[in-house]
């Protein structure tokens, strides 16, 4: 047979995965994509062609269909490839441009054994190949539709029990509840994140407009949106001295060289720099060392049960040690009991957020709780 392939289906259409074309790879190539109705493929699935076409000039419905002259197709050979369920994941397929009269019943039986080898091997793949289009459609009419909400969390000076700040949480609106991190990793497998993320942060600076002129607004950008050079014209509107930019510990950084040199201009405007999540994993040692940031955020994995736990005691107070000699300003997070909060006060950290001090909630009613402190904080 002159080509053969396997094609995953995905809708109402077909997408050439593996091709072995030899010096026919101008009629199809991996990556092609073509409609389920366009092909034979649907038929066959359907039962309105059969799975072997010795000649397919006996065959009315495939003699009348266009792709038969176009390629041509003499003979035919296609089975759908299954995955664990049954389902038809793909198809895998050869022709040729004569007709071959020695095709069989097995050859055809040769090949569904061939389709039920490659299911085992590519049903897991396509499933998930599947249901991350799926996401991907979701995110961008999130995106397309702005379907989030922010919410904002105080985060407070802990000696003099004054807010400081709000820190801008998003909230995605589609049922069921997913929470924020899995859209942003379907953005980025899906090639929107940046674009997410600006309509994120633009929605959050409308916060500024009836925040106190006291308090600074927190934002989170991945170094992807900082290198993209984006957000200086984001943020041109607001005060520099009001904004604080999160970069969170978990975000990769290919060259903190480059980070560096985008975040240089913004830094001079008066934007501050965060390092958020320190304390959940190796990489915050490079981030805190190389980005030299302003503000350090601990993350909660180290706040929690610290008023029990000796060994987050130590790693906390060594981090406020590493804040006082660098300038930068401590901040914890996930603040949650009575304990860690006085704990955290008697290591020396200035500033924390966490339910014990106030959640995450619009911003109407974030404002009227920030007007008086916690009783605890008190």
């Amino acid at each position: 047979m002159d080509v053969a392939y396997i094609s995953q289906i995905h809708g109402d259409l077909t997408i050439f995965k593996k091709v072995d074309a030899p010096g026919l790879e101008h009629l199809v190539k991996p990556g092609d994509i073509r409609s389920l109705d366009d092909v034979y493929c649907r038929h066959i699935l359907e039962g309105r062609l059969p799975e072997l076409i010795p000649d397919t000039s006996l065959i009315p419905l495939a003699l009348e269909m266009p792709i038969t002259a176009a390629v041509p197709i003499g003979s035919h050979i296609s089975v759908p490839v299954r995955d664990d369920d049954g389902m038809a994941v793909g198809m895998f397929c050869c022709l040729s441009a004569r007709p071959r009269a020695d095709l069989s019943d097995r050859d055809l039986g040769f090949i569904r054994i061939l389709a039920d080898m490659i299911g085992r091997q590519v049903s897991e793949q396509y499933r998930d190949e599947r249901e991350l289009g799926d996401r991907s459609l979701l995110v961008r009419q999130a995106l397309e539709e702005r379907a989030f909400s922010c919410v904002y969390q105080p985060i407070w000076d802990l000696k003099t029990a004054r807010p400081v700040g709000l820190e801008a949480l998003v909230r995605f609106l589609p049922k069921p509840y997913r929470p924020p991190n899995e859209w942003f990793a379907d953005a980025e497998a899906t090639g929107i994140a940046v674009d997410l993320e600006v309509e994120v942060m633009r929605r959050a600076m409308n916060a500024l407009e009836v925040m106190p002129p006291d308090l600074y607004l927190s934002l989170n950008a991945s170094p992807a949106l900082v290198l993209s050079g984006r957000l200086a014209e984001l943020l041109a509107s607001a005060q520099p001295e009001r904004i604080i930019l999160e970069i969170t510990e978990h975000a990769i950084v290919d060259s903190y060289d480059d980070l560096t040199e985008a975040l240089a201009p913004l830094r001079r405007s008066g934007i501050r720099v965060a390092i958020d999540d320190a304390g959940a994993g190796y990489s915050t040692l490079q981030h805190i060392l190389q980005l030299a940031p302003d503000r350090i955020k601990l993350d909660m994995s180290l706040t929690r049960s610290v008023d029990t736990n000796p060994a987050r005691r130590a790693l906390v107070l060594a981090m406020v040690l590493f804040a006082r000699e660098t300038g930068a300003v401590l901040i914890a997070e996930g603040i949650e009991t009575r304990g860690e909060f006085e704990t955290l006060v008697e290591l020396g950290v200035a500033k924390g957020q966490g339910y014990f001090l106030g959640r995450p909630d619009r911003l109407a009613q974030t404002l009227q709780a920030i007007k008086s402190p916690p009783g605890d904080l008190a």
